[in-house]
């Protein structure tokens, strides 16, 4: 299970952050912030609503134990 694999985060850079349960939904989700130092393949769809959040879920493909974050790049548009 990833769980295993994951530490809840004392200060993350999404601290703060609400999250919704789904497009069109006023409901916020629970999270638990995470370090993030497990790199996973993740699909997703670029489109994004009017705040920036992506409009349909991303969908999960696999671990990738053999990559450090430092191998992957950086989202667009992100910055350090």
């Amino acid at each position: 299970m990833v769980a295993d694999f994951l530490t809840p985060a004392a200060d993350h850079p999404w601290t703060g952050w609400t999250f919704s349960a789904g497009w069109g939904s006023r409901e916020s989700l629970h999270v638990t912030l995470v370090v993030p130092e497990l790199v996973v393949e993740v699909g997703v769809d670029v489109a994004r609503d009017g705040a920036g959040r992506w409009r349909h879920p991303a969908r999960w493909h696999r671990m990738r134990p053999e990559l450090a974050p430092a191998d992957t790049p950086p989202f667009e548009g992100h910055t350090a």
